[in-house]
């Protein structure tokens, strides 16, 4: 079994119940961390493991999402969630280190508390702009852009 497979399984799991399971953590660890990273998001934005859409209520009404996430299970309560809160959403099972879209497609790349479930995470091609570290140090707050180009002479 790949270690993507592992996590795939894992996150299969967790699906039911993840939602009950983040609510305390995410109060006290990571109060106000969806808005700060959602608030930021432009155009047609890719959010990167989903889960199970905690994020949609948070982007402002004119951004065109598209998620991606491993888990056919937490895609189905993201399209609820989608659903409940009338947000248009594309949303399809991916994997974050073989992303299928051609390149440019996106303005703006969303990833909130999942790196820790993406087996090889180099953030390849982006060059940190800013990093924060919050309680503790155990939170980790990145934003990252893709190098303008060198403009020829």
């Amino acid at each position: 079994m790949t270690e993507t497979e592992r996590v795939r399984r894992i996150w299969e799991k967790l699906a039911p119940k993840y939602d009950k399971l983040i609510k305390f953590p995410e109060w006290w660890l990571f109060a106000g961390g969806r808005d700060w990273v959602c608030s930021q998001a432009t155009g047609n934005v890719l959010e990167i493991a989903v889960g199970t859409g905690r994020n949609f209520e948070h982007y402002p009404a004119d951004v065109r999402l598209t998620g991606i996430d491993l888990s056919e299970s937490m895609l189905g309560i993201a399209k609820r969630t989608a659903e409940s809160l009338g947000r248009q959403a594309d949303l399809r099972v991916g994997d974050a280190q073989a992303l299928e879209f051609p390149p440019g497609s996106f303005d703006t790349v969303v990833c909130t508390l999942s790196l820790c479930s993406v087996p090889d995470d180099r953030n390849e091609g982006f060059q940190v702009e800013r990093l924060e570290r919050l309680k503790w140090g155990i939170v980790e707050r990145v934003v990252a852009r893709k190098p303008i180009a060198a403009r020829p002479s």
